[in-house]
């Protein structure tokens, strides 16, 4: 059974950073794609950024320029490096790998 569990979140004024980190235990967490998504009050859930165990990463168009997803395979954690943040990036955010999600990092986003 995989567990999966994010950290990093908080507030934060407009064009400012984060680091979100997603712990993976109970699987051979090398040989996943592992997806970053948010959900913002009142939305659906949506895709933010995957990465797959060569490396290749794929954005949301919203987020490209200004998030980076990378992964350290040794410590079983895929980082999300947000930069310039804006208050429509307001959103619980969750890693994903495989059928399992995380339980979520709340991440606001405001002056």
């Amino acid at each position: 059974q995989v567990r999966l569990v994010e950290s990093g979140g908080g507030l934060v004024q407009p064009g400012g950073s984060l680091r979100l980190s997603c712990a993976a235990s109970g699987s051979i967490f090398s040989n996943y794609v592992v997806g970053w998504y948010r959900r913002a009050p009142g939305k659906q859930r949506d895709f933010v950024a995957n990465i797959f165990r060569g490396g290749t990463t794929n954005y949301a168009a919203s987020v490209k320029g200004r998030f980076t997803i990378s992964r350290d395979n040794a410590k079983n954690t895929v980082y999300l490096q947000m930069n310039n943040l804006k208050p429509e990036d307001t959103a619980v955010y969750y890693c994903a790998m495989g059928d399992s999600w995380g339980q979520g990092t709340q991440v606001t986003v405001s002056s």
